[in-house]
């Protein structure tokens, strides 16, 4: 049988079955708007799913509804969220007083000016002829993100983490030594001091250097491999999500 009419015939069974689960659904719910983004969010989820077999007509379509969808709706918040608030009620606070009063200032600040034309310069990066001018508002943004992300990095991540290695060594509680406690102060201090051991490539791993080292790996394989199984049980607790959506939302056999 001919590629395309097999394409055709595939693509008649799925429409028939669109309509009848919404048909079914609605019947089921006894609302249309129920039955149709029901359905919708079945076989949209039954699209992306069939990626597993092959790349197909219906996962490209299911993908380029999500991507198109997420960008509009990013990009509405983003406006609403980022550039009214803190440009346009800024610079015109008549235009936003009848939509968001809150939001609407006394007098105008003109210094946010600036702000409007560098991001008016980033915009010459669509310009094949005015593509360097974009540049030197891209590294003020850089410079800008890079100097308020460091000293904040430094607070929450680094001084937070070296804060948190520094324990006493024995774990003393108001009903004494606590052992499970000592325990793992004495872990964690080893593990933090063999894993720091090897990232020193300055000297040789070898003897008891090297032991640490080696020891060193071992804690980071722990934790690379901790790190993955939390990545892979979130990824399992949406596909179990997904799965409860369309056995009891979508079939009505989960209860």
């Amino acid at each position: 049988m001919n590629p395309k009419t097999i394409k055709w015939i595939i693509f008649v069974i799925v429409l028939s079955a669109i309509v009848l689960s919404v048909y079914l659904v609605t019947m089921d719910r006894g609302s249309l708007r129920d039955g149709i983004f029901i359905t919708s969010g079945a076989f949209l989820t039954l699209f992306i799913m069939s990626f597993l077999y092959k790349d197909n007509p219906y996962y490209k379509f299911a993908e380029h509804l999500f991507v198109g969808v997420s960008a509009a709706y990013w990009m509405t918040m983003g406006f609403w969220g980022t550039m009214v608030p803190n440009l346009v009620a800024k610079l015109w606070p008549g235009a936003v007083k009848g939509v968001l009063p809150a939001l609407a200032e006394k007098e105008p600040s003109f210094w946010f000016l600036i702000p409007l034309f560098l991001g008016i310069v980033l915009l010459m990066r669509l310009s094949p002829k005015g593509g360097w001018i974009s540049r030197w508002a891209l590294a003020f943004i850089v410079g800008t993100t890079a100097g308020l992300n460091l000293i904040r990095y430094l607070r929450s991540d680094f001084i937070q983490q070296v804060n948190n290695t520094i324990l006493p060594l024995v774990d003393k509680t108001d009903a004494g030594v606590s052992f499970w406690g000592s325990f793992s102060n004495i872990f964690i201090f080893i593990g933090v001091l063999c894993g720091l051991v090897y990232f020193f490539f300055s000297k040789e791993h070898k003897g008891f250097f090297g032991g640490a080292a080696r020891l060193g790996i071992l804690v980071l394989m722990l934790t690379f491999g901790a790190g993955f199984g939390y990545t892979v049980m979130a990824r399992i607790s949406l596909l179990a999500g997904r799965m409860t959506y369309l056995f009891g939302d979508w079939l009505g056999l989960i209860k």
